[in-house]
């Protein structure tokens, strides 16, 4: 593959994601230069040998201060994506940053602040905006085939595999909710599909009778009103047993417009195995050992399906195709920046509105939406 500028790759984070997308990056042409960092030394020095990275380090500054970088994955957990995003940032580096740019909404600000400020190019990892189905979706949208959408309903279900082992890594845990860590990605991929339209108010309940003892919510339910009249329904449960035959997640969308519909069922229901052979969960952080189960809806696990000892799915395209965007200055639907803080702020909107059991108009002030 012909490539017009070869770059050099800094990924901070060398966890499950972070292998995905070092793993693509050491078969892409255009990286000519691989720069690894994770706080778990053993972590990183693993991943060093399977991707024959150039560089290692446990020191993230060490990492960005080197002058072959160009460009820098963030893969930290959700709490610490702060200081080497904006360090980055500084130094001129393009970005792709694991959802949310933080889980604090100032926080947030101050990323998106700096990245505006630096004019860097900089995208958030929302894989779904990369399954054939959604970009079908999309195209029949944008060319007006179901007319002027009015109401749209999304429903996501899930595994309770994710917040277990999102949470266990610590101990602030106020701001990982279901909308904050992963009901995020189906409000993404609404919007997206409603591009243009601007919520106006939110009004949303949440309950936890199962992840009370781990910090979180089960789940969270709310309907925004947008600033055309048009009513959006979000919600989320993602307490589901870990023994659910889902990876990961199960996700409805219903679209109606004046013209038409757009009916989606993406629950993988369509691909089921049941076995004697025990199977394990689809998102296995180091050091969680999740229950095993014996029927997997299968393809559900959103980064793809391992075959020939390689990803193939959404997370290989989505990388793949950022490694292209900066190589080859090529156009992708990925989410900016401005999307990533805009979506946290609307998931803590969400959970403002729980808190207080009344409707949240928006915009809303950053420091209510931290006040306690």
């Amino acid at each position: 593959m012909a490539v017009a500028r070869e770059i050099g790759l800094a990924i901070v984070g060398c966890g499950t994601i972070g292998r995905i997308r070092g793993i693509l990056a050491r078969d892409y042409p255009g990286i000519r230069w691989l720069g690894l960092c994770d706080v778990n030394e053993g972590l990183g020095q693993r991943l060093k040998e399977d991707t024959r990275a150039d560089f290692f380090t446990t020191d993230y500054e060490e990492l960005l201060a080197r002058p072959e970088v160009d460009a820098v994955i963030i893969a930290t957990d959700e709490n610490n994506h702060a200081g080497p995003t904006i360090m980055a940032a500084g130094l001129g580096h393009a970005l792709f940053i694991e959802k949310p740019l933080a889980t604090d909404a100032r926080e947030s600000l101050t990323i998106l602040r700096a990245i505006e400020a630096a004019g860097v190019d900089a995208v958030l990892g929302y894989t779904q905006r990369f399954r054939r189905r959604f970009l079908a979706v999309k195209e029949r949208l944008v060319t007006g085939q179901i007319g002027d959408v009015h109401s749209v309903v999304t429903r996501a279900f899930m595994n309770r595999m994710v917040p277990i082992a999102t949470v266990r890594r610590t101990q602030n845990r106020r701001n990982l909710t279901p909308m904050v860590v992963s009901g995020t990605h189906s409000l993404d991929m609404s919007l997206w599909l409603m591009e243009g339209k601007q919520p106006a108010s939110i009004y949303a309940r949440s309950t936890d009778k199962v992840l009370s003892k781990w910090g979180t919510k089960d789940s969270t339910f709310g309907i925004f009103t947008m600033d055309d009249g048009t009513i959006f329904s979000m919600n989320i449960s993602w307490g589901l047993p870990e023994v659910w035959p889902g990876s990961v997640y199960g996700l409805e969308i219903g679209i109606v417009g004046t013209e038409g519909v757009i009916d989606i069922e993406d629950t993988h229901r369509d691909l089921v195995m049941a076995t004697n052979v025990a199977q394990g969960g689809g998102y296995v952080p180091d050091g969680y050992n999740p229950p095993a189960r014996h029927v997997d809806f299968l393809t559900s696990y959103p980064p793809g399906d391992l075959h020939m000892g390689q990803l193939w799915g959404p997370m290989r395209e989505e990388t793949v195709s950022w490694y292209q965007r900066l190589c080859m200055d090529q156009p992708t639907p990925h989410a900016t920046a401005q999307d990533g803080h805009r979506n946290l702020v609307l998931t803590m909107a969400m959970d403002l509105s729980a808190r207080r059991g009344a409707e949240v108009a928006l915009p809303v002030d950053l420091e209510e939406l931290m006040e306690d």
